[in-house]
């Protein structure tokens, strides 16, 4: 047995998950270690939206614009989504730079999202965290097992190409190790919800001159309406890089009884050589765990929450869910965090994933299959007439699919017990419009400076307090020095920012929601950031 190692944080999964805990660690100085059962080379179309809440997080690390020029499509690719009735028929609905990958600047936020295959957000965010002092990747490493006791987890670690065991003592473990996830079934937490919603395939393959070969331009995606089957296709990487997925496949059909080039012919009606690449088959589902902690032992991701991805929702959930932790356990682990900051965890992010996860299975609700119709493919006026009423349908019932800001930077945390709330009301949950707000819970509103700057750019790591020029802020300073409180404290006032901050004071935590807000800072300022840290019960 080898030599016993001691981070702070042990992660199981080198996933965009695993991977956003260690940078948001590393960039505060949490020593961690991050295990990973494969050499962590994919090529599957999984995730490819990166979101622009998840792209605000890239900014934060510095990589942003990293990830920008990475984008095998480039960054000017249009996203744009067409309903067709095949590569080769008639356009029926579209939806301009949808999902917000459009480049330029928009006063709602500070980076854009991007269409981007999910193996290359992993080369990114990979690279970046081996860069960073004290985050340490072993690859092939496998968790066999783990006892913890109220002090540390001690873990036993095998590496599965010499089946050498070693054991990692840790402070805290965390898996982010996917739906099927060793570390859920260790802490005994079972997913409750809906298995088998739909039976799927991702093919990749390769098509010289299809791009060239269709009549509706550039776009991200094609969902094609026809019997042969419905299905989506899109351009994924360069090279002629494509990715298929039919959506009306019979349960009892075997991925190894598809014809996948003949399917892809027959559903686009472009006679091409199709060379596949690759091929898998998935289910969709909606699940969630029963708990996502038992002691010092956490799980984020998809090993606690599993759900189609009609909305491009899961891998950016996911690494929501590595900040939301990550900022928590650095501050505990840094003393100036408490028990109840670990324990909002799960009490902020489970209503989220709740809210998500009902929106994609919505959208998973309405495919190719539930839009098509007779007669769609014919030819003259009866044609067009139902061509134009199919395309009605596309645009109401699809809109919650692909304009999405609402939720994407709309959630918040209510109910939070480190959220200090003003007794203002919730505004309804809105899918489609997102309108910024400081009520407590919520995401900072965003703004564009004089400079050209975010202003999230001049947040802080730790507490950011908002005020106005000439407020005094002293004794705010000194309640957080005096509880070991990280804080930066903005005064800048331009343009629009007084109507995004109405309040004299807005306090903003590490992740950028905001913690609290007031006219007033309290006498007892010690009490608000002793409840706004988790350390009320300590």
């Amino acid at each position: 047995m080898n030599e016993t190692s001691s981070p702070r944080v042990l992660i199981v999964g080198a996933g965009p998950v695993g991977l956003a805990l260690a940078i948001e660690l590393g960039h505060r100085g949490v020593p961690c270690l991050v295990v990973e059962r494969n050499d962590r080379v994919g090529y599957a179309p999984r995730a490819k939206t990166t979101n622009v809440r998840t792209r605000e997080h890239l900014r934060r690390w510095g990589i942003a614009d990293r990830l920008k020029a990475a984008s095998p499509l480039g960054p000017q690719y249009p996203s744009n989504v067409l309903f067709v009735t095949r590569l080769a028929g008639r356009e029926l609905a579209r939806f301009e730079n949808a999902l917000y990958c459009g480049p330029g600047r928009s006063p709602l936020y500070s980076e854009h999202a991007q269409w981007i295959p999910q193996y290359t957000v992993e080369e990114v965010l990979r690279e970046h965290a081996q860069s960073l002092p004290g985050v340490e990747l072993r690859f092939n490493c496998e968790l066999r097992g783990f006892e913890q006791d109220e002090q540390r987890v001690r873990a036993r670690i095998v590496d599965t190409t010499t089946e050498t065991e070693s054991t990692v003592e840790a402070d805290f473990l965390v898996g982010a190790d996917g739906a099927r996830s060793t570390v859920r079934e260790l802490i005994g937490a079972r997913l409750e919800g809906r298995y088998g919603l739909s039976k799927n395939y991702n093919i990749v393959f390769r098509a010289p001159g299809l791009d060239r070969a269709h009549p509706h331009g550039p776009a991200i995606m094609y969902w094609q309406l026809n019997s042969e089957p419905p299905s989506l296709i899109g351009p994924m990487d360069k090279g002629d890089t494509w990715f298929f997925m039919p959506t009306r496949v019979k349960a009892d059909v075997k991925l190894a009884d598809l014809d996948a080039p003949a399917m892809i012919r027959q559903a686009t009606g472009i006679d091409l050589p199709y060379e596949v690449l690759s091929s898998d088959e998935w289910v969709a589902s909606r699940l969630i765990a029963d708990r996502y902690r038992k002691g010092r032992v956490f799980l984020a991701g998809d090993a606690c929450h599993l759900h189609p991805p009609f909305g491009g929702y899961g891998m950016n959930m996911g690494v929501a869910d590595g900040v939301d932790l990550g900022w928590k356990l650095a501050a505990v682990l840094q003393g100036w965090g408490g028990t109840v900051l670990l324990d909002s965890y799960e009490a902020e992010r489970r209503p989220v994933h709740e809210w998500v996860m009902a929106e994609a299975e919505a959208n998973h609700a309405i495919l190719g299959d539930q839009l098509t119709a007779e007669g769609l493919e014919e030819e003259g006026e009866a044609g067009d007439r139902i061509r134009r009423e199919v395309g009605a349908r596309i645009e109401a019932a699809k809109m919650r699919e692909f304009v999405t800001l609402g939720v994407v930077l709309g959630y918040r945390y209510e109910n939070s017990p480190v959220i200090a709330a003003d007794g203002t009301a919730a505004p309804p949950p809105d899918f489609v419009n997102y309108v910024p707000t400081s009520r407590p819970g919520h995401l900072a509103p965003h703004a564009w400076m004089h400079d050209g700057s975010s202003f999230y750019d001049h947040f802080g790591a730790g507490f950011t307090l908002v005020a106005r020029p000439g407020d005094d802020v002293e004794a705010i300073r000194a309640d957080a020095a005096a509880c070991q409180v990280p804080l930066e404290v903005l005064q800048a006032q331009e343009g629009g920012l007084a109507s995004l901050y109405p309040t004299r004071y807005t306090l903003i935590r590490p992740d950028q929601h905001v913690a609290w807000r007031g006219d007033a800072w309290p006498t007892d300022g010690a009490a608000l950031l002793a409840q706004l840290t988790g350390r009320t019960a300590d």
